[in-house]
């Protein structure tokens, strides 16, 4: 064999070779991409009031979350507002989203969302509200009832060590048509009935203002002589109920205790400016809906039903649960 048949021979293998692993190149490249493609996922978020803390700290946990994971994330906020909801949802639809993440106005609200979601073959994920009924791929939610019968214990522990036990509560509540909103008053009026402490009246909340609770807190007030004590099922009008207390010379008179949590919180707990707060974890809450919907669009089980733990937080634990507090509840 003459040395140039060789090296013609050995040159055509090696162009083979580079056209072959050239080919391989372009092909694999062109899986990645098409895996790249097929993992990014459009999820719509429809919250109910991006104006209240709780509902933007979710947003949080579920963007960065889908950052994470490589999806993109449309936020849309219902304002408190049932019309709005629906609208979005049809946007949502219409946008040709993945999937659907909804904290719901009503429960009765969620059900219409779920059979709109549903004709269009769009899986939805409900948080925090539930629904009536209706087809989902996942509750994730607040133990809301054991939530608040523990901080309702630390109200009556409370009341007891005031020599406040013959005095009465009055609760400042999110409308009771939502499944959360009557897990709240159970488990707060068990504590209350198992401490022998008198709740006297409900005031159920409707526009969520700083001005209503501020009126349904000096009704209160002025109603019942005996009061004691105000739970509010909410945290960003606490302010309101602090302010009615004060005009109404009663500071010292009557504690408040809340709902949730805003940045301002763990101080006020540690000077006492509120007993405590039953804190959901709405950083945590978003992430989870977020990671179940992604398990669900790549075909992975998940579980139907998922319950986070309310942290009770007095000056007793505020230490302790501080760190905790800062990142699943306020999302810093």
């Amino acid at each position: 064999m003459s040395k140039l048949f060789f090296y013609s021979v050995v040159k055509r293998f090696v162009v083979a070779l580079i056209i072959a692993g050239s080919c391989f190149n372009v092909i694999h490249a062109e899986a990645l991409d098409k895996q790249a493609m097929e993992k990014r996922l459009s999820i719509a978020y429809i919250a109910s009031d991006l104006t209240i803390p709780f509902w933007e700290i979710v947003s949080r946990g579920i963007r960065y979350t889908a950052m994470d994971l490589g999806h993109d994330v449309v936020i849309y906020d219902a304002n408190n507002n049932v019309k709005s909801e629906l609208e979005h949802t049809v946007k949502a639809i219409n946008g040709r989203v993945d999937g659907i993440i909804i904290f719901p106005e009503t429960s009765a609200s969620c059900t219409m969302v779920l059979n709109l979601a549903r004709e269009a073959g769009i899986p939805v994920v409900i948080a925090d509200i539930g629904t009536d009924s209706g087809e989902y791929v996942s509750y994730i939610s607040s133990d809301n009832e054991q939530g608040t019968y523990d901080i309702g214990r630390v109200l009556v522990s409370n009341l007891h060590k005031l020599g406040w036990a013959e005095g009465e509560v009055g609760i400042i509540a999110i409308p009771q048509k939502r499944l959360n909103g009557q897990a709240r008053t159970a488990g707060f009026m068990k504590a209350m009935i198992e401490g022998g402490i008198a709740s006297v009246d409900i005031k159920q909340m409707k526009t969520f203002s700083q001005q209503e609770t501020y009126d349904y807190s000096a009704e209160l007030i002025n109603h019942y002589p005996n009061l004691r004590a105000i739970w509010l099922q909410t945290s960003h009008t606490v302010p309101s109920a602090l302010n009615a207390i004060s005009d109404l010379g009663k500071k010292g008179q009557v504690a408040v205790i809340a709902f949730d949590a805003e940045p301002e919180f763990p101080d006020m707990i540690d000077r006492g400016v509120i007993l405590g707060s039953a804190m959901q974890q709405p950083y945590l809450m978003g992430q989870e809906a977020l990671l179940v919907l992604d398990c669900h669009l790549k075909g992975e089980s998940v579980e139907k039903h998922k319950q986070l733990p309310i942290l009770s937080i007095s000056k007793k634990n505020l230490t302790e649960k501080l760190s905790l507090i800062q990142k699943t509840v306020l999302g810093l």
